[in-house]
């Protein structure tokens, strides 16, 4: 059969070329330096949360503490003291990561995932500081209101005042770290549920490509046969 020599000889499978996306994807992911900031916009949350708890309870215990007088001496000296540490206690952790980060100490992923801004130290330090603005308010409300008095005088109401601004800002912060928990949580699940999906779709895809390319070598091969 002279007219089965006309067929085209079978072409050769092409290799594929590097996957340039990809490749620089992989180069950039292996940097310890951008680990610090794979998710700006919780490293931003979380930072502008921890100023504000730094500027809230340093002012709020500068203030107790420069206003405390013979008469309401202990409680003012006492909460304005506790806002202090707590101030320094969210500065002090700002600055351990700054400090870990510049130093280039830590090269592994999941202690950079804690210790980074927006991870699991920033959200600890808000519940903790959250719960001993909690307990403060707390104190607070109960002296002021355990004092059995007709006329409470302006100590008492700076008492329960200073008491409710710290139970509502407790409050918040613990709700508040609740709420962020909650979200990084799907956001992460949801993350690894499309991961597990495309790589599922990619795995398929690959296969279809095998199965195509060998029903087509079998049908040059029958072809050249004939």
């Amino acid at each position: 059969m002279p007219e089965m020599n006309d067929f085209p000889p079978p072409r050769a499978a092409q290799p594929a070329g590097p996957d340039r996306a990809r490749i620089q994807r992989s180069v950039l992911d292996e940097q310890v330096e951008l680990w610090w900031f794979h998710d700006p916009a919780k490293s931003l949350l979380c930072y502008s949360v921890a100023v504000l708890l730094i500027l809230g309870c340093g002012l709020g215990g500068i203030i107790l503490l420069s206003s405390t007088t013979s008469f309401s001496s202990d409680w003012r000296l006492g909460a304005g003291t506790a806002l202090c540490l707590l101030a320094l206690a969210v500065l002090l952790k700002q600055l351990l990561s700054s400090a870990v980060q510049d130093m280039n100490c830590v090269r592994s992923r999941r202690r950079i995932g804690i210790l980074k801004s927006g991870g699991l130290s920033d959200l600890l330090v808000v519940l903790v500081t959250g719960l001993c603005l909690v307990i403060c308010g707390a104190v607070l409300l109960k002296l002021a209101l355990g004092y059995h008095m007709p006329k409470p005088g302006v100590a008492l109401n700076d008492m329960y005042i200073s008491g409710v601004v710290m139970l509502a800002g407790g409050t918040a912060a613990v709700v508040g770290a609740g709420l962020y928990a909650g979200v990084v949580l799907l956001v992460e699940r949801t993350r690894h549920g499309r991961r597990f999906w495309d790589r599922a779709l990619g795995v398929f895809t690959i296969s279809g490509r095998h199965m195509d390319q060998g029903s087509r070598e079998t049908t040059s091969s029958l072809a050249n046969l004939i």
